[in-house]
C-alpha cells in the first residue's frame, strides 16, 4: 500500500472530485506549510551537526549545476514541442528546473520508513537546485527579449532570496545545525516528531488544490497535459544519473531523484511574478501541481525506489 500520507492526497484529491464542502482555510494552510519548510530545515541541520566539511562542496556544486541545467534542456522543448510563448517557456522551465518542498517531504518520509541511509546534507539539494533554476530561466527569458542582462538584477535576486521557503529553509538549517539533536531538543523535538503529521495535513490540502486545478480539465492544453506527464521520468533519470555518479547512498539518491523530477508551486510561482508578469502563471501551476505533483507522489517516488534497488542488485 501507499505510506499513509499519500493517502491523504488521495482523500483530498477525491474530495476535490466529487465537489464536497471539504476546505482548509487559508490560515491554516500557510501553517502548515510554514511549519513544513522549517521542519525539514531543521531535520537537515540537525543531521548536519558536526558533519560539516568541505567535502560536501563538490557534491552540492553538481546537485546546483543539475538545477541550472534543466531550465537550459527544457527551454527548446516548450518552445518548438509544447508550442509556448517565449514568457510561458521561461516560466515552465524554471518551474521544472526548480524544486518542490512538498516531493521533498514525501521522498524523505518515504526512505525514512523503508530505513534507507540518507545523507545529512540533502536538505541542502532544496535550496541549490531552486536558487539556479530561477535565474537561468530569467536569464533565458531576457536574452529572447534582447533585454539587458543586469536588469532589475538586484530586485531579482532580493525577491528569490527573501523568499519565505527560502529563509525558512535555509533558517531552520542554520539553527538545527549550531544546536544539535540535544541543545535544541526542548523545540526540535516537537516540529520533528510532528512532521509526518504536518506533512499529512499538507498533503491534503495539497489534493483539494490539485482537484482544483484539473476541474474541468483543459484538454486544448494537450501538449502541454503530456508535458506534465512524461517529463518527470526523464528528469528523474538525469537525477539518478547524477546521485550515481557521485556515490550517494539510496536513500539521497531517491531523494535527489525524487527533485529531479518535481516541479516547484511556491518558490518559483512568487519569483516568476516578480521577473515575467507576462507569464501564465496558472498554465505552469496546472502542469506542476495539478499532474507533476501527483504523478511523483502516488508513483514516481515508489517506482524510482524500484529503479534504484534494481540498479544496486
Amino acid at each position: 500500500m501507499p505510506d499513509i500520507v499519500v493517502m491523504f492526497f488521495l482523500l483530498g484529491l477525491l474530495a476535490g472530485l466529487v465537489k464536497s464542502d471539504l476546505t482548509i482555510p487559508k490560515a491554516a494552510y500557510d501553517t502548515l506549510s510554514l511549519l513544513l519548510m522549517l521542519t525539514i530545515g531543521l531535520k537537515g541541520g540537525m543531521a548536519l551537526y558536526g558533519n560539516l566539511g568541505w567535502s560536501l562542496v563538490p557534491e552540492l556544486a553538481a546537485v546546483a549545476a543539475l538545477g541550472a541545467l534543466i531550465p537550459l534542456a527544457l527551454m527548446p522543448v516548450l518552445r518548438r514541442l509544447v508550442r509556448l510563448s517565449a514568457a510561458d517557456s521561461a516560466s515552465l522551465a524554471a518551474h521544472y528546473g526548480s524544486v518542490s518542498a512538498g516531493t521533498f517531504a514525501v521522498a524523505l518520509a518515504f526512505a525514512e520508513g523503508r530505513g534507507l541511509p540518507i545523507g545529512a546534507e540533502v536538505t541542502l539539494y532544496l535550496v541549490m537546485m531552486e536558487l539556479p533554476a530561477i535565474m537561468v530561466a530569467i536569464a533565458l527569458y531576457r536574452r529572447y527579449r534582447g533585454a539587458e542582462a543586469g536588469e532589475a538584477l538586484s530586485g531579482l535576486w532580493h525577491e528569490t532570496l527573501t523568499n519565505r521557503g527560502v529563509i525558512l529553509l535555509a533558517g531552520g538549517v542554520v539553527i538545527g545545525a549550531m544546536y544539535g539533536p540535544a541543545q535544541g531538543a526542548n523545540v526540535t523535538d516537537l516540529l520533528t516528531g510532528a512532521f509526518h503529521a504536518v506533512l499529512a495535513l499538507f498533503l491534503l490540502e495539497m489534493g483539494l488544490t490539485a482537484a482544483e486545478t484539473l476541474r474541468p480539465l483543459p484538454w486544448r492544453h494537450w501538449r502541454l497535459l503530456a508535458f506534465a506527464l512524461l517529463t518527470p521520468p526523464l528528469l528523474a533519470l538525469s537525477g539518478l544519473a547524477v546521485g550515481l555518479a557521485l556515490g550517494l547512498p539510496a536513500g539521497s539518491l531517491l531523494i535527489l531523484t525524487a527533485l529531479a523530477a518535481s516541479a516547484s508551486y511556491i518558490a518559483a510561482p512568487a519569483a516568476m511574478r516578480t521577473a515575467i508578469p507576462e507569464a501564465n502563471i496558472g498554465l505552469a501551476m496546472l502542469a506542476a501541481l495539478g499532474l507533476t505533483f501527483p504523478l511523483n507522489v502516488m508513483l514516481g517516488i515508489p517506482l524510482y525506489h524500484q529503479l534504484i534497488g534494481w540498479l544496486a542488485s
